[in-house]
């Protein structure tokens, strides 16, 4: 790893308090929604964003959301706190995403349909295991605002890109600019921010799960294949489908679960 990515991550600076708040609430389980919203009304922020993807056609609500307790409600305290971890840690990092060849905004995003995606899948596989799942793929892409952030200080955005649009491995094109994959950067920046370790590993073997530990394979195995499915520089193209739809089934998944997965996302947007 690059010098530079391990010092971006050792000084970035600690959550907010109110996200370190939403993290106790959600491990708590005796909270309660009404507990979560409280603290959520407190800080603007959230709130708009939380409104706003709300009325997303992602998440398919299809009524007006008026408010906080509304959205926490329908959303539930799993994805209500991967959706306010994902904007504020968005905008703690700065994000420029231009060597992706893709706007913030755009950014944003993806990692709401990466996170839909495996729910909606995993829901009909393992519900238990869904919720999990969900804040993962939701942050597992942070480390990509590092890594581009890293290509524009060193002025390498244009070969980066052009790489980054034809490739169908992106962790490895990756690797060759800053010597390890967003994941694994992901997984040290969650580590830096004292999040649980099966959430952190998990993470890290998102894009080498055949060397995940037992315990976690199968969680880093269906995160790879999202990433397969929607990739940053081909979402959901007939390409990343097929090679999504061979990835799982060389992992033993039901292929026609996850083909109406993507006919169901793709109807919502």
């Amino acid at each position: 790893m690059k010098s530079s990515i391990a010092k971006s991550i050792t000084s970035l600076p600690p959550l907010p308090k109110t996200l370190l708040e939403i993290n106790r609430i959600c491990a708590d389980e005796e909270a309660g929604i009404g507990e979560l919203a409280a603290v959520i009304e407190h800080d603007p922020m959230i709130v708009a964003n939380l409104l706003k993807a709300a009325h997303s056609p992602i998440y398919g609500f299809g009524r007006e959301i008026t408010n906080v307790r509304q959205a926490v409600s329908l959303f539930g305290m799993s994805k209500t706190r991967s959706i306010a971890l994902g904007h504020a840690v968005r905008k703690l990092l700065n994000v420029d995403m231009q060597p992706y060849g893709i706007s913030s905004e755009k950014f944003a995003d993806l990692s709401a349909l990466q996170a839909t995606f495996v729910s909606k899948w995993y829901k009909q596989i393992a519900s238990s295991k869904a919720d999990k799942l969900y804040l993962a793929a939701f942050l597992q892409e942070t480390g990509k605002i590092l890594i581009a952030s890293d290509v524009l200080k060193d002025h390498e955005e244009i070969s980066f890109s052009s790489e980054i649009a034809v490739t169908q491995n992106v962790a490895q094109v990756e690797k060759s600019y800053v010597g390890v994959t967003s994941a694994e950067i992901t997984a040290l920046v969650f580590e830096h921010w004292g999040f649980e370790k099966e959430f952190v590993t998990l993470i890290h073997y998102s894009d080498n799960p055949a060397a995940a530990p037992e315990e976690i394979k199968e969680y880093a195995v269906a995160l790879d294949i999202v990433k397969t499915f929607i990739p940053i520089n081909a979402p959901l193209a007939q390409k990343s489908i097929n090679f999504g739809l061979q990835k799982a089934e060389a992992a033993g998944y039901d292929t026609a679960l996850l083909e109406a997965t993507v006919t169901a996302i793709q109807e919502e947007l």
